[in-house]
């Protein structure tokens, strides 16, 4: 797992999210050349550059984080780019020398990650979040500030745990779901659902679904 000090890391989105990692890796002593945004109006951010993409970014001592919450935009961005990505974990969390990280990925303040759990590519484990032992978590997940998910829970893919939720243990969530902030979810959620409430009941499927699950690997270019 590579120390955010050993990085000069570009951050491909200027907006909130694009801050906070910024913030993280300035405390845990790493180095930001710059953000990355074709459709930011501003010229910097934390005091950093925002830059058009351009392919002198790209050296031997760069690594790439997606500042970019949405998780279906993150993934495409991923698909689209041939970067080399870093991890970022702020000295406010506690992380398990016995859990693992993927790369791209980034863990907020406040963080508990406990022992064997699993965290796939590209995703975001935001503030104050739970993420208790033998959890596995796929690529390109957010789970939300002060969410907890118990031992055991298993996330798909893409799949978004809205602010304050709750989740109890062995559950799994499928791919691209959504789980409503606030809600508690009592049982298994199939791929593509929506659910919220107190216990979590169905919603709608997510109407994302299809643009979610049909993207496809793109000629890496940039």
């Amino acid at each position: 797992m590579p120390n955010n000090g050993e990085s000069n890391f570009v951050l491909m989105g200027a907006g909130g999210h694009g801050a906070v990692v910024a913030e993280a890796i300035e405390l845990s002593g790493g180095q930001i050349a710059n953000f990355v945004d074709h459709f930011s109006t501003s010229s910097e951010l934390c005091g950093y550059a925002i830059v058009k993409e351009d392919k002198s970014l790209v050296d031997e001592h760069s690594k790439f984080i997606i500042t970019i919450g949405d998780n279906a935009t993150r993934k495409r961005r991923v698909l689209e780019l041939d970067r080399t990505y870093g991890i970022v974990k702020h000295p406010g969390a506690s992380i398990s020398k016995r859990s693992s990280l993927g790369e791209g990925s980034v863990v907020m303040a406040g963080v508990c990650i406990n022992t064997n759990a699993t965290i796939g590519k590209h995703c975001i484990i935001n503030t104050s979040s739970t993420i208790d032992h033998d959890c596995k978590i796929g690529d390109f997940v957010h789970v939300a500030p002060s969410s907890a998910l118990a031992g055991g829970v298993e996330v798909g893919e893409g799949s978004f745990i809205g602010l304050g939720a709750f989740i109890i243990q062995g559950v799994k969530i499928g791919k691209w779901c959504v789980i409503g902030a606030g809600s508690v979810v009592i049982q298994d959620v199939p791929d593509f659902s929506v659910v919220a409430g107190v216990p979590a009941k169905f919603i709608r499927i997510n109407e994302r679904s299809n643009e979610e699950e049909n993207m496809v690997v793109a000629a890496p270019h940039g």
